[in-house]
């Protein structure tokens, strides 16, 4: 049973939270009545927010992207009487290559696809590869791409659709570092994560500028687990990716990863 105050209430939502909210309850009731529903890309957080409030509604939700590990996805909501079904998810995976592409990067890449009037949530995961680059987009800015973009930056490209056979691997690049922590309460972790003091990270924390797994923390004194994404603005993304047994000096030893 639904109950989107009590969810927004809980969550303690933004203005565009709500909104996506709001679509994602709409999403559901067509889905009700016998009619598949897509939203257009979304970040990983928004993402994890579409996926809690399915669960608390009792409904599914399938996220893809174009290829697994994808870190912008589509949300699909399908009929009770139809498979839920990734190809069926508007989307395509489009190869952008051609000479001297060797050089550009993630950023050339969008700049040019939104050059061409495409809105960021038409857009998917751009994923550098030998030659080029993989690019996955909403069927309508697909078509747009494929007709108009003949360059990025100043190199002229080539547009072509990828096979189903052709596999795109999940671009996370990790630096990862060992560093030991009073503890493994949140403000130590992001301190350690950015070398900033515990005084200026529990700062970011209070202020709401730090994710934990796609949510907002606030509570500086909140316990971080191995394998947990910690997102601080404008510092980065991270995961705890290891700790060890206390030393002698009553020090954690951790291993942390800086997505690059």
């Amino acid at each position: 049973m639904r109950d989107r105050d009590k969810f927004i209430a809980g969550e303690n939502l933004n203005g565009e939270q709500k909104i996506l909210i709001a679509h994602t309850d709409d999403m559901m009731t067509s889905a009700s009545r016998g009619r598949r529903r897509f939203s257009s890309f979304l970040t990983e957080g928004e993402a994890a927010l579409v996926k809690r409030y399915a669960a608390s509604c009792g409904e599914d939700v399938l996220l893809y992207g174009g290829f697994e590990g994808a870190q912008r996805v589509m949300a699909g909501f399908f009929p009770q009487f139809e498979e839920p079904d990734e190809s069926l998810f508007p989307l395509k995976r489009l190869f952008i290559g051609g000479r001297m592409t060797d050089g550009l990067t993630h950023r050339d890449y969008l700049g040019s696809i939104l050059g061409l009037g495409i809105e960021r949530n038409m857009t998917g995961d751009i994923v550098p590869s030998d030659g080029g680059a993989y690019v996955i987009l909403a069927d309508t800015a697909a078509e747009l791409v494929m007709r108009e973009l003949e360059k990025v930056g100043r190199v002229g490209v080539r547009c072509r659709i990828c096979s189903d056979k052709e596999t795109i691997k999940a671009n996370d690049n990790i630096r990862f570092r060992r560093d030991t922590v009073a503890s493994l309460r949140l403000d130590c972790i992001v301190s350690s994560c950015t070398d900033l003091s515990r005084e200026k990270s529990a700062g970011l924390i209070r202020s709401g500028a730090v994710d934990v797994d796609h949510i907002c923390s606030t509570d500086v004194s909140s316990m971080v687990s191995v394998g947990s994404i910690i997102s601080v603005r404008k510092y980065g993304r991270y995961v705890l990716y290891q700790t060890s047994d206390r030393t002698k000096k009553d020090r954690i030893p951790v291993i942390i990863g800086k997505y690059i």
